[in-house]
Parts: C-alpha cells; sequence; structure tokens
C-alpha cells in the first residue's frame, strides 16, 4: 500500500473549516480501501502565515511543497492582507506561476434535486493557466502590467505556442475519457492575432483527435450559450482569463459555487482547489458548503491514480445531497460539519 504526502494549506476565510473537511472525507474514503494512505503535512499560508512568518506564502511552505506529492489549497483572502503583502502574487497565483501548474480543470456538475439554473450541466472547463490576460503569472519576472507614465497604465496579454499545445492537447484527452466533445472559445474576431493564434492551434492538436467533435465560439457569445442550453457542452478550451470568468458563471448556473470545485496540475504535481473564494462573510459561522473542497480533493485523488476512491467519494456527495443533507446555499438547512459528517457516514 503506497503512501502519499500531501500538504493541508488551510487559508483564509472559510478555508479553516472546508480543507479539514476535505482531509476528514479522504481519510475516510481511503480507510475503506486498501489503495493508499495519506501523511498530512501542515503548511502555513495566508493571513496566519503573515502573522507567524512575515509573508502570506512563506519560503518553507513552497520549499516542502516540492517534496510532495500534491497538496489542498483552502481560499485566501489576499485583498484582506497589508499593503506591502498586497503588491505581491497571491498564495495561488504564485504556487501555479512556480510549480508550472499549466492545467486548470473546473467541473460543472448539477446535483440531483438541487436549484440548477442549467438541470443537466456536466461539462469542464479547461483553462490554461499560466499565461494569457492574467498578467500576474505571464512573465519570467515581474508582470505584464505596466505604467509609462501615471496617466498610462498597460497589460500584455502573453501566448506561445508550447503552453497553448499542451492545454489543447490535455483537453482532447479529457474529452476523449467523457463525451467526445470539445469546444474552444476565444475572441478571435477581434483579437485576432493573440486569440485567433490560440483558436488555430487548439484546431491543429484537436485534428489528431479524429473521434472528437469540434466547435467553436466568441467568449461573448458562449456566456449566452452556457445560460440558454449549458447540459449540450463537454470539454471548453480557453485562455486564463476567459477559463476563469466562464467557471465562476457554469459554477453558479450547475447549482452555487460551493459545489465547484477544480484541479491545478502539470505532468509533475498538482494542487486541488476549490473554485470560489475565501467568503469572508460567513467565515466562522458554520454555513460554507464543503463540497467544492472535498471534490476537489478527490479530483487531486484521481490524478494521483486513485479514480475508484475518487469517485467513491463523489458518489458520497451526490448521494448525501439526494438524501436532502444541504448546505444553505443549496436550499438546504445543514452546517459544514453536519454535512461532512453525513458524507462520512455514508462511505462507511
Amino acid at each position: 500500500m503506497r503512501t502519499f504526502r500531501l500538504g493541508v494549506l488551510t487559508g483564509d476565510g472559510i478555508g479553516p473549516e472546508i480543507v479539514p473537511a476535505a482531509v476528514e472525507v479522504i481519510d475516510a474514503a481511503l480507510d475503506t480501501t486498501s489503495a493508499a494512505a495519506v501523511e498530512w503535512v501542515p503548511l502555513p499560508v495566508g493571513a496566519a502565515a503573515i502573522e507567524s512568518h512575515g509573508d502570506a506564502l512563506p519560503e518553507v511552505t513552497v520549499e516542502t511543497l516540492r517534496g510532495l506529492d500534491g497538496w489542498l489549497l483552502g481560499p485566501h483572502d489576499s485583498a484582506a492582507y497589508p499593503e506591502e503583502h498586497r503588491r505581491k502574487l497571491n498564495p495561488s497565483g504564485y504556487l501555479r506561476k512556480h510549480f508550472d501548474l499549466f492545467a486548470n480543470i473546473r467541473p460543472a456538475k448539477a446535483f440531483d434535486g438541487t436549484p440548477a439554473l442549467v438541470p443537466g450541466m456536466d461539462l469542464v472547463v479547461t483553462r490554461e493557466n499560466t499565461e494569457g490576460f492574467y498578467t500576474d503569472r505571464s512573465t519570467y519576472r515581474g508582470t505584464g502590467e505596466f505604467m509609462p507614465t501615471a496617466d498610462v497604465a498597460i497589460a500584455m496579454g502573453i501566448f506561445t505556442r508550447p503552453a497553448i499545445e499542451r492545454i489543447a492537447r490535455q483537453a482532447c484527452e479529457l474529452a476523449l475519457r467523457r463525451r467526445r466533445h470539445l469546444t474552444i472559445v476565444h475572441k478571435a474576431n477581434v483579437l485576432r492575432t493573440t486569440t485567433g493564434f490560440f483558436l488555430e492551434i487548439c484546431r491543429e492538436i484537436a485534428a489528431d483527435y479524429p473521434q472528437l467533435e469540434v466547435d467553436d465560439f466568441h467568449i461573448d457569445a458562449m456566456t449566452v450559450h452556457l445560460v440558454r442550453r449549458g447540459a449540450d457542452f463537454d470539454v471548453l478550451v480557453t485562455e486564463n482569463m476567459f477559463g476563469d470568468i466562464l467557471s465562476d458563471l457554469t459554477g453558479e448556473l450547475a447549482g452555487s459555487l460551493g459545489i465547484a470545485p477544480s484541479i491545478n496540475a502539470s505532468h509533475e504535481r498538482a494542487m486541488a482547489q476549490a473554485a470560489h473564494g475565501s467568503a469572508p462573510d460567513i467565515a466562522g459561522r458554520g454555513l460554507a458548503n464543503p463540497t467544492a473542497m472535498i471534490a476537489s480533493g478527490a479530483m487531486l485523488l484521481d490524478w494521483l491514480g486513485l479514480p475508484e476512491v475518487a469517485e467513491r467519494i463523489d458518489l458520497g456527495l451526490r448521494e448525501t445531497v439526494a438524501q436532502g443533507i444541504r448546505t444553505a446555499d443549496l436550499g438546504g438547512t445543514a452546517s459544514t460539519t453536519e454535512f461532512t459528517a453525513a458524507v462520512i457516514k455514508g462511505l462507511a
């Protein structure tokens, strides 16, 4: 039986509630199988790390992560950090850039019996995670934003063939394992050189996968199609900022951002991270939905080669919700701990 070493970075806001919930559920799922075990490695991050180490992402955390098999990252509230820390890359952005976690995989799947705006939605946004219009991580040193004068601000969008090729191939491989439908999202009618380049290369890579149905839409039209007929789509592939926006939209259309998981991965390591933010307004009140963080942990297990355990967790989440045990964002009354306990009970 293999033992994986996984980092635990609880983060800010509701992080200290939902990350431990994910740890508990993963441990419970693994207890039902002899496939693997986990050694959890707690590491400082966020506001608590500023107090204890003088930095939201201490060097000891980054160096320890390098030797681990993966990690869970809770949400961070970097907007609330002291000014000298707000000027730095936020913890999530830094880790994605530092470890070249180029693929941000964000599923959006409605739960049966919940008030989803698009019932039957079951798609995955495959987001290029290292360049595009997100200037905080698109350059080797510094950022792609600068001000040549006090009255001029400029942002660079970076698009490179290697980065586009690898995310396109990731999306094609994912589509092969699902319903074999790939949708490329771009703005090539206006941003012809940059997102036109993205579209062109995605089409080149998709040509290697004749089993796939491939189409493409402009980003603005895509938002409308998702609202009107989101259940028709399977795998979306797009650049960084478009992917961030679309995945928030699809998460809410599927029922709630509280059920929207994600994983950030390279070929060597992966970081599980819920797609939503830190929700400081409900922090510490037991109202947070831990589903997204738990499901993100399940995605990490799948990436580590434990798909059966990941499927068991996903089924446990869905059975719990189907039984009417739901947090407030899904129309229920269960607290964070009550929902987590119900999921664990169902795994036994």
